[in-house]
């Protein structure tokens, strides 16, 4: 990014806003599988026909996903693949951060907690 003007930081920043809501991401996963119409994609994420459509509306306006009509039918596709491995970069620094946290809690149940301190015995 290097470089880049504010306006096209803004471009790239709003790429990434594009990307940045869970149902989105679920059409993008739901359309690496093949094309899909809106009533396909709308009961196989659990959300409405017109939710599905706004939404694909700004995955078309980024160019990441196309559209084809067939008779009275609208198929959607992916438009551009490398999403997909941005999406896995994404995801496996996301596993990296888990595994990381993971090892870390790990390392804290080891520890043993003192002994309770300033207690004698009477009898």
């Amino acid at each position: 990014m290097q470089g880049l003007t504010p306006e096209a930081l803004a471009q790239v920043a709003a790429y990434f806003q594009a990307l940045s809501e869970p149902t989105r991401l679920q059409i993008l996963n739901l359309l690496r599988g093949g094309e899909h119409n809106v009533g396909e994609m709308a009961t196989a994420c659990g959300y409405t026909s017109a939710n599905i459509s706004r939404h694909l509306a700004l995955l078309m306006k980024h160019g990441l996903v196309a559209r084809e009509s067939r008779g009275n039918a609208v198929y959607y596709r992916i438009a551009d693949e490398s999403v997909y491995a941005l999406c896995d970069l994404v995801c496996g620094s996301i596993a990296r951060q888990w595994d990381k946290s993971a090892q870390d809690r790990k390392a804290f149940a080891r520890v043993k907690p003192p002994s309770p301190v300033g207690r004698s015995k009477r009898s």
